[in-house]
């Protein structure tokens, strides 16, 4: 589905260079004329620039000066981390409130509040601790005042098919992968519509 008959929007994208990051930057670019920021701790990584719409900018969410440089300006925030993943959001909720940026759209995980049915497999909280960091960052996004929504994604794959279902926080999650650019499309619809998924805990599944 194309989105140039929407308005362009100004996105960071917040670990370009990890798995999703790079798919959902391949997406923007070719279905919707909106302009990228790509924050990466190697911008080297991220190959050749788009440069009449893209920038690219160095550093972490823990970089203070750098997070608040990759804010300015922006209508949505895309963030696909890894590492401390509460002690990043943190500090990421708290720069968008100071830069004033609503729109937030974080990766999470499938199972972080054991919605995964038995029949699906993969994993709950209650029996994989090492969720215990997407559920703590999922919290605090989700105590934020911010325009949120957490994405819990299944196991993604390098899949080329955009056939998914989404279920919402409470609902038992679908099924057990998904691909990539499933994500991607999914980000892109909820960069364009800041209505859906707002404040929301969005699993997407591949059917």
């Amino acid at each position: 589905m194309k989105w140039r008959n929407i308005s362009m929007a100004n996105v960071l994208i917040i670990g370009a260079t990890g798995s999703v990051g790079r798919v959902t930057r391949q997406y923007f670019l070719d279905n919707t004329d909106d302009q990228l920021t790509l924050m990466a701790r190697s911008t080297g990584r991220l190959g050749q620039l788009n440069t009449g719409r893209e920038r690219a900018i160095a550093g972490s969410v823990t970089d203070p000066a750098a997070l608040k440089a990759a804010l300015a300006g922006q209508d949505v925030v895309f963030a696909a981390l890894s590492g401390n993943l509460a002690g990043m959001a943190k500090r990421l909720v708290a720069a968008m409130d100071e830069a004033k940026v609503n729109r937030l759209l974080f990766i999470a995980s499938m199972g972080i509040y054991n919605e995964i049915p038995a029949r699906v497999g993969g994993g709950n909280l209650a029996d994989n601790p090492i969720l215990q960091g997407y559920r703590d960052a999922a919290d605090i996004v989700e105590a934020s005042d911010l325009n949120y929504t957490v994405i819990r994604p299944g196991w993604f794959d390098n899949g080329n098919d955009t056939n998914y279902q989404v279920t919402k926080k409470g609902e038992p999650f679908g099924g057990h992968d998904v691909s990539r650019k499933s994500i991607a499309d999914l980000v892109v619809r909820l960069a364009h519509d800041e209505t859906l998924g707002s404040r929301d805990s969005l699993g997407i599944n591949r059917p």
